[in-house]
């Protein structure tokens, strides 16, 4: 789709969606799965001066009717696929990908027809500015209720800043995140066209084999993913010869140190992990742009990338940390021009203790350390940080130890009550080889995890009980709830009577 093709159908998309009463500031939620209606779609609700609510399209019923409540969406997108998750809504529903043959359910409007029947007229662009909303949606919610988020334009600001500095992709570049979250959004669609590059999008949910095919048939030269799709591609490895691939890049969720080792055998290169949020954008990680180029450091999240300010304060005290302890990563307010965030919903004004009192500080949430060489390491969430016999473990290090034992696909790391130790160390590990598991296999694997930890990184931080599960408990975008397991350990403690 060129430049002129996305112009000409932004603006159709946008008399669309006058004719269904939208205006300036009116929520229009989008729940279409990766395709090209979807920058169609948001190019032209932002053309009303109109404010895009992205919909995941893995969220049940009851999640998305959830968010078109709060946002209070007047209009949602939607397929086929999709179409009964919109039932009962209190909103317009427009059908996108409608063929000629497909019956359009009666209250349901066809919005590929209507798209092809608008004249092509040029709407007056609507009085905008750095404030303007653009973007009404959630938080990930890994560690409580999703949040509303409304970013302003100026937010795109540091996106486009992230992709011309700390990615600097060439020739083809392509971020297979979905763009149901900000990551995706921002880096596959919003900063390709702020940067003016062509940006690469597959249609559908990712499949690992389709991605190493278009990897190949396309030539990416920059790739851009969360450490979940790197394992999942190393698990469906065909071999390959990716002679165009130069430059990898993650984000989304910390970045364990066997997925770097793998694509510096399989590629002869390392991925440059990132640091996001929701709230704030992408204000951390190893650049790719030349003047600004560091060699990733296996377990470190980087440094802070241009326009953005970091500090590692004490955890009981706005004081900064010292050299390698462990405290709250913040990002400083008054020296981080491209920091837009002012509190949640719709009037931004909802500060849900992400400020330090005198306002100098964003808490981001995350433990993290800061080295001599000015490189930050992360340690975990607020809330999952270990207390353990009078240590303070990030479930971070642990996971990344376990995850090189090759019996190990995936694992995550909770504080489990304990009567002597107040907690302990609880590993939940999704086992690389699946199957039966009996007890006496069960307990010579536990003893061989311990004793890895134990060996690859301390004996005070090895995990006393280890759960074999099947899967582990994610959000809809992937990453895991750890929150979940250490209810189910609460629960499984003190059952309810």
């Amino acid at each position: 789709m060129t430049y002129g093709d996305l112009k000409d159908r932004s603006q159709r998309a946008a008399a669309v969606l006058v004719s269904h009463g939208v205006q300036a500031g009116d929520r229009v939620a989008s729940l279409l799965g990766k395709g090209p209606e979807l920058p169609v779609l948001i190019l032209g609700i932002w053309r009303l001066g109109a404010v895009y609510v992205p919909l995941f399209t893995a969220f049940a019923a009851t999640t998305v009717a959830d968010r078109v409540a709060e946002s209070e969406a007047r209009v949602i997108v939607t397929d086929s696929s999709q179409l009964a998750k919109t039932f009962g809504l209190p909103c317009t529903v427009l059908l996108a990908h409608v063929e000629e043959s497909t019956d359009v359910p009666p209250g349901v409007h066809n919005f590929t027809a209507e798209l092809e029947a608008q004249p092509n007229v040029t709407l007056a662009e609507p009085v905008g500015g750095p404030e303007a909303p653009i973007v009404h949606m959630f938080t990930s919610g890994t560690t409580g209720k999703p949040k509303a988020v409304v970013h302003p334009l100026g937010y795109a600001a540091g996106w486009q800043s992230y992709l011309e500095l700390a990615l600097a992709p060439g020739e083809n570049f392509w971020c297979a995140a979905d763009p149901g979250w900000a990551y995706g959004l921002y880096v596959a669609i919003v900063g390709p066209l702020a940067t003016g590059i062509p940006s690469i999008m597959t249609c559908g949910t990712f499949k690992p084999e389709l991605t190493w095919e278009v990897l190949r048939a396309v030539n990416v030269t920059d790739f851009a993913a969360a450490p979940t799709v790197y394992r999942a591609l190393r698990a469906a490895d065909p071999g390959h010869e990716l002679p165009s691939l130069r430059q990898l890049s993650s984000a989304g969720e910390p970045l364990t140190p066997e997925v770097g080792a793998w694509t510096r055998y399989r590629f002869d290169a390392d991925v440059h992990d990132h640091f996001g949020q929701t709230e704030v954008g992408m204000p951390a990680g190893f650049a790719h742009h030349p003047d600004l180029r560091t060699e990733p450091v296996p377990s470190a999240m980087g440094s802070a990338l241009p326009g953005w300010t970091l500090a590692v304060l004490k955890p009981d005290s706005e004081q900064v940390a010292a050299i390698d302890e462990v405290g709250r990563l913040a990002v400083d307010v008054h020296a981080s021009p491209y920091l837009t965030f002012t509190g949640y919903g719709v009037q931004r004004d909802v500060l849900g203790g992400k400020f330090t009192g005198d306002g100098r500080y964003y808490l981001s949430g995350d433990l993290a350390s800061v080295d001599i060489d000015g490189l930050m390491h992360f340690s975990s969430r607020d809330d999952d940080v270990i207390l353990m016999a009078g240590y303070r473990i990030g479930p971070f290090d642990v996971e990344s130890v376990l995850l090189t034992h090759s019996a190990v696909a995936e694992v995550a790391v909770v504080a489990s009550p304990d009567e002597v130790r107040g907690e302990v160390i609880h590993a939940f590990v999704v086992r690389a080889a699946p199957g039966r598991l009996d007890d006496e296999l069960a307990a010579l694997l536990t003893a061989e995890l311990q004793d890895w930890v134990k060996e690859n990184y301390g004996a005070h931080a090895y995990p006393r009980r280890i759960s074999f599960v099947e899967a582990l408990p994610k959000t809809p975008s992937g990453k895991v709830q750890r929150s979940v397991l250490r209810n189910q350990l609460a629960l499984a403690q003190n059952p309810p009577e």
